[in-house]
């Protein structure tokens, strides 16, 4: 079965996407790979590399072919995270061993992508195009951002986004999401002033102040979830004063948050609060925050309702409609049209020996042609 002669064109695909070694930021020879495989299909690639250290440079890849009728975008990433140590095999020498094939991005989601570049049929239905971007595993600073940008700039405008991220649960096709919950991370800096624990009165203890900042937040509810969202959450992340006496009060005290929020709360009304209470305890305190995205919700609707059809109809499963999980660049795509994810079993997603069903792999190529087909005759 490890002849490459004999395999699905998704699985040989896949295979050479696995192998090129593309920790984010990605570059290079796995777009080339993609390039390659997208040119005798007709499509038009613009590869532009963009941004600075320690961001960037990133590379992204947005592919277009022309077609009549509503317009479908294909968006995925082609970075992974680091392979880590302890692997079975190499962890960018993609083996397949039983009916597994290992390697790292396996699900996510060079596999995901290897499927959706099969199930395109070979002469032009309606519009199609590929958003695929190599760093959405880091920073995304210059990622999928950019290429909406290069987008507006093209006038490549999708009525419809399929994210390729790995959505299935315990089987291929019982889960796709149609939202994501907002992201963002908090910095609060205490100051205090030094000095000798024997004279207090002589130093200024920044840690009181720090841990009432932090009772205080960790008490907040701030709401209880809604038909389509868990409730908001916020976590304490870290706390650090970075002390190694014992006979010395610090000088400064830190901590950091999390949160995830959804819907029914706003990114930056949430930095505000915090903002708002981290003052009210001490003025001279800092809050810096970092607001990875919003949340967002493609209402259930015609395109989801394709996408499940499509699912039924090449494993027998309905798909259960979800809004869990961390973020993914569906949050950005999300402002262009309706978008909703699915892909792949998330079980081995950035573990060691990540791994793909090679039969996944061939039915999730046929359920992208499906919705391709579907797309088409919409």
């Amino acid at each position: 079965m490890d002849n490459a002669t004999t395999l699905p064109d998704c699985i040989t695909l896949a295979k050479a996407l696995l192998a090129c070694e593309s920790v984010t930021p990605a570059r290079g020879a796995v777009f080339d790979v993609v390039e390659a495989a997208l040119l005798p299909l007709g499509f038009t690639v613009d590869r532009f590399t963009i941004g600075e250290a320690p961001d960037g440079p990133v590379e992204n890849l947005l592919a277009t072919r022309g077609g009549t009728g509503p317009h479908l975008a294909f968006a995925g990433h082609l970075d992974v995270v680091p392979p880590g140590e302890g692997w079975t095999s190499g962890a960018f020498a993609p083996e397949i061993r039983g009916d597994l094939l290992y390697g790292r991005g396996a699900v996510d989601m060079k596999g995901a992508i290897a499927a959706f570049i099969a199930a395109i049929p070979p002469e032009p239905t309606a519009p199609l195009s590929l958003i695929l971007t190599g760093d959405e595993e880091g920073p995304a600073t210059y990622g999928t951002c950019s290429l909406i940008e290069r987008m507006a700039e093209t006038d490549v405008q999708p009525d419809y986004c399929l994210v390729g991220e790995p959505t299935s649960s315990a089987k291929l096709g019982d889960m796709v999401k149609i939202g994501r919950r907002g992201s963002v991370n908090l910095w609060i800096a205490v100051p205090g002033k030094q000095g000798h624990v024997a004279y207090p009165q002589l130093a200024d203890n920044p840690i009181p102040r720090l841990v009432a900042m932090l009772a205080e937040i960790d008490a907040i509810v701030l709401d209880a979830g809604n038909a389509w969202f868990q409730p908001s959450n916020i976590e304490v992340t870290d706390i650090t004063v970075g002390n190694p006496a014992t006979n010395v009060i610090p000088a400064k005290a830190t901590a950091r948050l999390s949160i995830r929020f959804n819907d029914e709360q706003n990114g930056a009304r949430l930095v505000e609060r915090i903002e708002e209470l981290v003052h009210r305890h001490d003025p001279a305190a800092t809050v810096t925050a970092r607001i990875s995205g919003e949340a967002f919700l493609t209402e259930p609707g015609p395109f989801s309702a394709l996408i499940g059809a499509a699912i039924e109809a090449k494993t027998g499963l309905v798909p259960a409609l979800s809004t869990t999980g961390g973020t993914s660049d569906a949050r950005f795509l999300s402002a262009l049209c309706p978008t909703v994810e699915f892909g792949l079993v998330n079980a081995t997603m950035h573990k060691l020996d990540e791994a793909v069903a090679v039969a996944d792999l061939v039915a999730l190529t046929a359920i992208y042609g499906e919705i391709i087909a579907r797309i088409g005759r919409s």
